[in-house]
């Protein structure tokens, strides 16, 4: 079993770096960004990408779309989008050479593979909704039939962090239902230069595809069947547990600054993200530097800073850091 295992996650491993070059050919820069979508979606998890408009957002996810060869749907979320917009709806149809009528239901943009959701939060709390099931259960309801969305599923949610006036903040529950919370930040000089190159001409890069879904979705098995130990379990456990302000052990700086912590899920996400991590460098050992590598991203918007945090300058990523110069990782025996 463990051979089987350590072939398959070298496989992983080649897969994953030439999907990164072939990527590279459309998006420059972007690399962080690129990798914890690619740890997201082999964990079978969902990202929300937090960035200011013109970063490539969409270009990226088409362009996995290709590389992965996965079917790609965007929707515009507005504040009239309905949650038959998103799902689908039934249509009455007449049957050809009779006069009968029948029902017949047209699907969705969210039957696909990959779905940008692009800025979630300019449309109304039941449309998310709409798109929360689908995120969690992988399957809508429509017409009191429920239908099962194609395998694999990931969903790429944008907001942008601008302009708030006239949105939907998404509620902490749907929030939670995202693995990550990416943040993409400006390119650096040299990667903007190679932007306006790469982007004024005629030409354009032909990317190639890696992968399909029936590989994926086998890889995906693969980093669930990692194991991990009971020591990993433990630090993951105690790095969620210590961002809770009412725990009676909570830590000082931890009361002083949040308003509420992370619940279970957050473990769940950090266990997975780290056998991804293992899984990515060909590794069937899950380490304690695998846990820390995506927390941020994982723990970012499951806490909240109150008003004493806001005030002395402090956001959830220098929390974070706190906390992981904190929590010290337990002992082996």
């Amino acid at each position: 079993m463990d051979t089987d295992i350590i072939q398959k996650l070298e496989e992983l491993s080649n897969y994953h770096q030439q999907i990164k070059e072939e990527v590279a050919k459309c998006i420059v820069g972007q690399e962080e960004v690129v990798e914890q979508v690619l740890v997201s979606l082999l964990a079978k998890g969902h990202c929300l990408l937090m960035g200011v408009p013109g970063l490539a957002k969409t270009l990226l996810v088409s362009s996995l779309g290709q590389v992965l060869d996965l079917d790609f749907n965007r929707v515009q979320f507005t504040p009239d989008l309905m949650p038959s917009d998103i799902t689908g709806t039934e249509i009455l149809d007449e049957v050809s050479g009779s006069i009968k009528r029948e029902l017949r239901f047209v699907q969705g943009p969210v039957f696909t593979n990959l779905l940008l959701a692009d800025e979630i939060n300019r449309t109304p709390p039941k449309t998310q909704a709409a798109l929360l099931e689908a995120m969690q259960e992988h399957h809508v309801t429509a017409g009191g039939e429920r239908r099962n969305l194609p395998q694999p599923f990931f969903v790429l949610a944008t907001q942008n962090p601008i302009e708030q006036e006239g949105t939907y903040p998404l509620p902490e529950a749907q929030l939670d239902r995202f693995m990550f919370l990416v943040r993409m930040e400006y390119p650096k000089r040299f990667e903007e230069i190679e932007i306006l190159r790469q982007t004024t001409g005629r030409s354009k890069p032909d990317l190639g595809a890696i992968i399909d879904a029936e590989k994926i979705l086998m890889l995906q098995d693969v980093v669930r069947d990692i194991p991990v130990s009971d020591h990993i379990l433990t630090y993951a456990a105690d790095l969620v547990r210590a961002t809770r302000p009412e725990e009676p052990d909570a830590l000082e700086f931890i009361q002083q600054n949040l308003s509420w912590g992370a619940g279970p899920r957050a473990g769940q996400y950090l266990i997975l993200a780290a056998k991804v991590s293992a899984a990515l460098e060909g590794r069937i050992n899950v380490s304690c530097a695998d846990v820390r590598k995506y927390i941020h991203p994982i723990l970012g918007h499951r806490i909240s800073c109150n008003f004493h945090a806001s005030s002395e300058g402090l956001d959830t990523y220098q929390i974070i850091d706190q906390l992981l110069a904190t929590v010290e990782e337990p002992s082996d025996s």
